[in-house]
This record gives structure tokens, sequence and C-alpha cells, in this order.
């Protein structure tokens, strides 16, 4: 869940909008995973199954709201566009 409380936003966004300017948007596919790995890296305690397990649930989960919030809208809106492929 992203939705952390709002004062505890704007250090974390000073430094999360200085890496994205860092990464870029042309191939930025390798960087982009270099710094999430590095970061999984860093925040984790020990290497034990428990932390491992929070840590994927972690990026599951930041994925699942990244396909909800910004994939699925799109894609709802080119089959709008282009036609269904799905049957009703």
């Amino acid at each position: 869940m992203p939705y952390i409380a709002a004062e505890e936003r704007p250090a974390l966004d000073e430094l999360v909008d200085a890496l994205a300017a860092e990464i870029g948007s042309e191939g930025y596919e390798g960087r982009l995973n270099y710094a999430i790995t590095r970061l999984c890296l860093g925040v984790l305690p020990e290497l034990r199954y428990k932390q491992l397990n929070a840590l994927v649930g972690v990026l599951e989960c930041a994925k699942l709201e990244l396909y909800r919030r910004l994939a699925a809208p799109y894609e709802d809106e080119q089959a709008l566009r282009n036609g269904d492929v799905y049957p009703h």
C-alpha cells in the first residue's frame, strides 16, 4: 500500500524525484531494475525467509496497485477505442 501518512511523504518524495530524474525515461528499464534491487537489498535487515517473504509481498502489492491504477484504466480505454476482444 503506497498510501503512507502525508507528513512522511516530503522527505521521501525529494529522494524519489531525484532518483527518477537520474534514471531518466529513455531506456530506463535496466537502471530502474538496478535501483529497485539496490533499494530492496538496502532495507533487508537480514537474509531470512520472513524478511524475503515480506519484501516480495511489498513488491507484489506495489505491482498490483500500479496495474490497478494505471494499466487497467489504460487497457479499458484502448478496448473502447479499438474494440474489445473479450465477449460481453
